[in-house]
């Protein structure tokens, strides 16, 4: 109400005409947010320790949906004996996968190892941690690997762990291509042997097999459920919530009947509030104008984000043109919040309130325009206008 009575009595036309050129952000802006979105995410960082061939890489794929191909490509080098995946996004990881690369190697000393593993370890964070000791079903040479579980569990006892033994099949007779529904003996034996061998240096243990589509193996990830399940039970209450959703939506995607549109916006959504707190905050300064460019920094580095988890990379004025098309329609809405700044105080609290409902009615207007892309359709300019009317709407709401 108050913004149609501003739409009829200032110039919001005339000054709609000049929203164009604030499609153009710096770098130092775009960092500023970046930094700022990623402190309030619910990042959870998971060490991976076990040898090659261990299964470490299926772990995170089984976990997350993404290909082997990309798993294996996304992992960058972070130490000299570890390698880090940050998934969905390099800038802002939902999931930080930190893998050992070198144990099992007779050139390297276990003392060396674990000292980097250790510092790894004490840099401070507030991010909650597990580790994920991973161990084949058939590999009993395990002294270094029990080694440094064990000085690791004597240093850092708060932080749990999970051993998750792999490579199932590998005890299966030669014909066998589907998981036994009851476990088999020799497994059994295997599974409960290693367990022993690591008693007293984890929490939860689990028996996992996470095989390829060509290996013949059915289901393909075998025990994916449970280790999910159990890896949100060994977090605080709160992390377990953001990782159990977050893990969820990622293992859906081997569901053939999951919807893959909402699979993606469950993830999409853990980045999109904190932009929309961002933009709400800035807002908040009683200047008309003053906080148009770092408003559209924001929106356009969460478009840009969003569209890179759906698989498309943009630049940052092709960002901006989506958010254009997009949020066309709101431009001398937008405009006339602005302008209701020259209402002392009163004023600054509805533009506070605007931006943040018009930040979070984008981003999930950017959701299905990128989901109709991935999708291989044209995205429905008409569809996407009633999203993003419908979200804002539903916003304000949610924020009066």
């Amino acid at each position: 109400m108050v913004t149609e009575r501003a739409m009829q009595v200032l110039p919001v036309d005339k000054a709609a005409q000049t929203v164009g050129k604030w499609f153009s952000v710096d770098d130092a802006q775009i960092a500023a947010i970046l930094a700022s979105v990623r402190s309030q995410l619910p990042t959870t960082e998971a060490l991976l320790i076990g040898k090659p061939q261990a299964g470490k890489s299926s772990i995170v794929r089984g976990l997350t949906g993404v290909s082997a191909e990309i798993v294996g490509q996304g992992f960058r080098p972070h130490t000299q004996s570890t390698t880090r995946y940050n998934y969905p996004s390099s800038e802002l990881p939902l999931l930080v996968f930190t893998d050992t690369v070198g144990l099992g190697d007779i050139d390297r000393d276990t003392q060396s190892l674990i000292q980097e593993l250790i510092g790894d370890l004490e840099a401070e964070t507030t991010r909650p941690r597990i580790i994920i000791l991973t161990v084949k079903i058939n590999d009993f040479a395990i002294d270094t690997l029990r080694q440094i579980a064990q000085e690791l569990r004597r240093k850092y006892p708060q932080i749990p762990c999970l051993l998750a033994v792999t490579c199932l099949h590998e005890v299966y007779p030669f014909t066998q291509t589907e998981h036994p529904e009851s476990s088999s003996v020799e497994l059994v034996r295997a599974f409960t042997a290693i367990q022993q061998a690591f008693a007293g240096l984890f929490e939860r243990s689990v028996a996992i097999d996470f095989t390829l589509p060509e290996d013949g193996y059915t289901p393909e990830f075998y025990g994916l459920e449970t280790m999910r399940e159990t890896l949100a039970e060994l977090l605080p209450e709160a992390e377990a919530r953001a990782m159990s959703q977050l893990l969820g939506a990622g293992t859906s995607a081997h569901d053939e009947q999951g919807d893959i549109g909402n699979i993606y916006r469950d993830v999409a959504r853990r980045y999109i509030l904190p932009f929309s707190i961002a933009a709400g905050t800035v807002a908040a300064i009683p200047l008309p104008f003053a906080d148009l460019p770092v408003l559209t920094a924001i929106q356009v580095s969460m478009v840009g984000l969003l569209g890179k988890l759906y698989g498309q990379t943009l630049t940052r004025s092709q960002a901006g043109g989506v958010v254009s098309a997009i949020a066309g329609g709101f431009v001398a809405q937008l405009v006339a919040r602005q302008l209701i700044k020259f209402i002392p105080g009163f004023g600054s609290v509805i533009s506070a309130s605007w931006a943040a409902a018009y930040t979070l009615a984008l981003g999930e207007s950017a959701c299905v325009y990128f989901g109709d892309l991935m999708g291989g359709k044209n995205p429905d300019p008409q569809q996407i206008q009633a999203v993003m009317a419908q979200a804002f709407t539903s916003a304000k709401e949610q924020l009066s």
